[in-house]
C-alpha cells in the first residue's frame, strides 16, 4: 500500500508540469546565496530539464555552452561554496557536483574536456525508507589538492521520480578560478559529458517506489585528495 500511495503521489507531482521544476541560478563563496547568474551561466530553456543522454546540453544546460556575460568567482583550494536554486529541488534523485579544468579562461570553455566528480548527495536508507537531500541550497568545498586554474563547477540533479518515464536532468555550471591548489596532476577518474551516463545505469533506471533498498549514483566515483 505504501508503494502504491507513493506512486500515485509521484504521478500527481508530475502533473504539475513546470511549476515543479527548478533552476540552479546562483553560486557564491561560503554559505551566501549569491546573485542569480553572476557566476552561473544563464540557461535558455527556463526551468525545463535535459533528457537526452547524448546531448552536449548535459554539460551546462541549454544555452550554457559559453560564459557570455558570466563572471568568474575566485575561490581558494579548500574554500566552501554554495549553489542556490530559484526553488528547492522537488523531485527525488541524487544531486552531484563535477569540475572540469578549462584550457584557458573558464568563460570561453564549452566543457568538452575531462570532468571529475567531487561529491554526491545520494539517498540515505533507514528503516526501509530512503531520504533524499532536497534543498534550495547545496554547499561543499573545493578540493585542496587540485591544480590552480579556471574551472567549470557543475551541479546536477537527476530526477527519477517518475518510473517508466525518461529521467530528467537539471544542470547548472558556475565559473570559478581556483587559487592555492596544491596539486600538479589531473584528478581521476574522469569522464566526458555526454558519455558519462548510460541508459542502462542502475541509478538511471531505478524504481524508487518498488523494492528500493540500495542505490548507486550514475557517473564516475568521487575524486578525493
Amino acid at each position: 500500500m505504501k508503494n502504491i500511495v507513493a506512486l500515485v503521489a509521484a504521478t500527481a507531482l508530475a502533473a504539475h508540469g513546470s511549476s515543479a521544476h527548478y533552476i540552479f541560478q546562483a553560486l557564491a563563496k561560503g554559505t551566501a546565496k549569491g546573485v542569480p547568474y553572476e557566476y552561473v551561466r544563464r540557461n535558455t530553456n527556463y526551468n525545463s530539464p535535459v533528457t537526452d543522454l547524448s546531448s552536449p546540453d548535459l554539460r551546462c544546460n541549454v544555452g550554457g555552452a559559453h560564459g557570455g556575460n558570466t563572471s568568474t568567482l575566485d575561490l581558494g583550494a579548500g574554500d566552501p561554496f554554495t549553489f542556490t536554486l530559484d526553488t528547492a529541488v522537488y523531485h527525488q534523485g541524487p544531486v552531484s557536483l563535477y569540475m572540469s579544468k578549462a584550457p584557458a579562461a573558464a568563460a570561453d570553455y564549452d566543457g568538452s574536456g575531462d570532468w571529475f566528480k567531487i561529491n554526491d548527495w545520494a539517498p540515505v536508507f533507514n528503516g526501509g525508507q530512503a531520504t533524499w537531500t532536497l534543498k534550495d541550497t547545496y554547499s561543499y568545498t573545493i578540493p585542496r589538492c587540485i591544480p590552480s586554474g579556471e574551472y567549470l563547477l557543475r551541479i546536477q540533479s537527476l530526477a527519477i521520480h517518475n518510473p517508466g518515464a525518461t529521467p530528467q536532468w537539471y544542470v547548472g555550471c558556475g565559473q570559478v578560478r581556483v587559487v592555492g591548489g596544491s596539486g600538479s596532476g589531473s584528478p581521476r577518474p574522469t569522464v566526458k559529458i555526454p558519455g558519462a551516463f548510460k541508459a542502462t545505469d542502475p541509478g538511471y533506471t531505478a524504481n524508487i517506489y518498488n523494492n528500493f533498498h540500495s542505490y548507486t549514483v550514475p557517473g564516475p566515483s568521487v575524486f578525493t585528495c
